[in-house]
């Protein structure tokens, strides 16, 4: 099955925080019709409601595989919509747990092509939106982030769009990886540390941990 984008999500509204430190987010996510600007800071329509830990342009959108919502669907005995794991792009035929760090995507035939710059990290916020008993240690435990994406070339992305691997910088260092970073080793840490372009908070965070395992 060739990769395509299945849904274009952006907020539907601002809602309480039920478990994060601010008072609400923009997780809800949802469908929209039509062909979407993608742009440097993220989706025309769409917001981050907290700039510290969301948005920029390292993390100026988020991809998540349907495949990987229907395994969570099965998991959990319930029904979970395209958008709902606060997704900006749901994909289906596309390896994103598998994707390397650096590895480019051209989505469409407008222009438009994304960099995989880091896993998405759960938080207290994505916890009580799902509303999911120790749902951050779970989906740690499934290892599938999930994948924020850099905008390296703007155009527009509508649903049916197919996505092509364009790039694939070949050093094997995967989403999946990252994010068990701990797990990695001083030596696949270093050799990431030299990719050029590493999202700064990646790159702080794999020096954390090579200072911790020498």
């Amino acid at each position: 099955m060739s990769a395509r984008i299945t849904s274009v999500n952006i907020v539907h509204a601002l809602i309480p925080d039920q478990r994060g430190d601010l008072d609400r987010t923009a997780i809800d996510k949802r469908p929209v019709p039509g062909r979407i600007a993608a742009q440097r800071l993220g989706l025309e329509g769409d917001r981050q409601y907290d700039r510290r830990h969301h948005g920029g342009p390292d993390k100026a959108l988020y991809a998540y595989a349907r495949e990987d919502t229907d395994w969570w669907s099965r998991e959990l005995d319930r029904e979970l919509t395209d958008g709902q794991f606060g997704e900006n792009l749901t994909t289906t035929g596309l390896d994103i747990t598998g994707a390397e760090v650096g590895e480019r995507w051209q989505i469409g035939s407008d222009g438009l092509e994304v960099e995989v710059t880091m896993a998405r990290i759960p938080c207290a916020t994505f916890q009580g939106w799902l509303g999911e008993p120790r749902w951050v240690k779970r989906f740690f435990a499934h290892g599938a982030p999930g994948a924020y994406l850099r905008v390296t070339s703007e155009g527009g992305v509508a649903a049916g769009d197919d996505v092509q691997v364009v790039h694939r910088p070949g050093h094997g260092i995967t989403l999946g990886d990252v994010f068990l970073l701990g797990d990695l080793g001083a030596d696949r840490l270093r050799r990431l540390l030299e990719q050029p372009q590493l999202a700064e908070a990646l790159a702080v965070a794999a020096r954390r941990v090579l200072r911790a395992v020498g």
